[in-house]
């Protein structure tokens, strides 16, 4: 379980409940990170979004302008904002639902 991303050092440490490292990654392999849950992370890299598991491994990927401006991750899913509305996507950025802003 995801409790804390720690960035140190242009690399990425995820960490468990009790502070111990469960996996890390460079910044350069991953981009920047956006948002975490307990059970995935979002970066951005290259004009494209990423979700990856608490070891670091890649969930599923898709570019920036297919899927809007990220706005949050909560639980599993991640909110992003395009044309005036939120998308509401799961981990493997399937659409889980939308709605007008």
């Amino acid at each position: 379980m995801i409790v804390d991303v720690v960035y140190k050092n242009k690399m990425y440490y995820v960490l468990d409940e009790r502070g111990k490292e469960i996996s890390h990654n460079w910044e350069n392999s991953m981009g920047e990170l956006l948002g975490f849950s307990d059970v995935f992370m979002v970066f951005r890299k290259n004009n494209m979004y990423y979700s990856y598991d608490e070891r670091c491994k890649e969930i599923a990927h898709d570019w920036e302008n297919s899927l809007g401006e990220f706005r949050n991750v909560a639980g599993t899913f991640i909110n992003f904002r395009k044309n005036k509305m939120i998308y509401t996507r799961d981990r493997f950025f399937k659409e889980i639902s939308h709605r007008w802003e």
